[in-house]
């Protein structure tokens, strides 16, 4: 399985639906808050140069925003 871990505030609402769906299609991730933690809100600017959220590092991967073509792409790739 590939390492996720996706950067979020509480009142996102593109961050809750990029959580859904990866729950939806059985992907484990670790969600880290930056409205609460800004010592993760510094390594979010640093790892994607964006201030907004979601980002979403999968392994070694940034995604910005909730970008479902590339995240359903990503899938298919563990799926086989």
């Amino acid at each position: 399985m590939p390492k996720v871990k996706i950067y979020t505030t509480p009142s996102c609402p593109y961050c809750w639906a990029a959580k859904e769906f990866l729950k939806e299609n059985n992907i484990e991730f670790e969600e880290v808050d930056v409205s609460q933690d800004e010592k993760a809100a510094m390594e979010m600017i640093e790892k994607s140069g964006q201030m907004g959220v979601p980002v979403i590092e999968w392994d070694s991967e940034i995604i910005i925003g909730f970008d479902r073509p590339k995240l359903e792409e990503l899938i298919k790739k563990v799926k086989k």
